[in-house]
């Protein structure tokens, strides 16, 4: 029988793997696009590929990162909550950090959103519903991520069952946070971009 922390470092592995995928990057290479770390932020996420115009590419990389999250925690959870689990960390950080672009990826919502689902739905479709709520009223997609990922984290802290889910999900937000720095720096000078608009 494996250890658990083979377990974990198999389990991290095959997340990263899966979460390395760089969809926003080979959606618009298939549509003729070029590269999409060349327009806007230079970000391979759905926001960025917003900005090319084409909101079905965009909604199309949202769901395939979300769901490369929510695909390794399923298959590792099969194995138990620790597997799971760092499953959940390893797609995340594939996605923030892929080997194929030299380490330099997204920014993690989408498939920190699929991990949420996938360690806990409820908490994954608050976290969801808060983006939303604050996408709507607000129109920025970096303000929407930076807090409903806080959400997700008091959510589940306060309706999962199993601490060591909670702490993994409250791991997310300094992961988000930190790759959102120069976000943050423009929310609070006012340059940021809003959903929708090109730059």
């Amino acid at each position: 029988m494996m250890s658990l922390p083979a377990l974990a470092l198999m389990s991290l592995v095959l997340g990263y793997l899966l979460g390395s995928i760089p969809f926003g990057l080979l959606l618009t290479r298939a549509a003729g696009l070029g590269d999409i770390r060349t327009i806007g932020s230079g970000n391979i996420g759905a926001t960025n590929v917003l900005r090319t115009g084409h909101k079905g590419l965009a909604a199309a990389t949202l769901i395939l990162d979300a769901l490369k999250g929510f695909a390794a925690v399923l298959i590792c959870a099969t194995f138990g909550p620790i597997a799971a689990i760092g499953a959940a960390v390893g797609a995340v950080l594939g996605h923030m950090f892929p080997v194929w672009l030299r380490f330099k990826g997204g920014k993690g919502m989408a498939t920190a959103l699929g991990v949420m689902w996938g360690l806990s739905w409820p908490v994954g479709a608050i976290a969801c519903a808060a983006w939303l709520a604050i996408a709507a009223v607000f129109r920025y997609s970096s303000l929407a991520t930076l807090l409903s990922i806080v959400i997700g984290a008091i959510a589940a802290w306060l309706i999962v069952g199993d601490w060591r889910i909670a702490l993994a999900i409250t791991v997310l937000v300094p992961l988000v946070w930190v790759r959102h720095h120069e976000n943050i720096a423009r929310l609070l000078n006012g340059t940021e971009s809003k959903i929708g608009q090109r730059s």
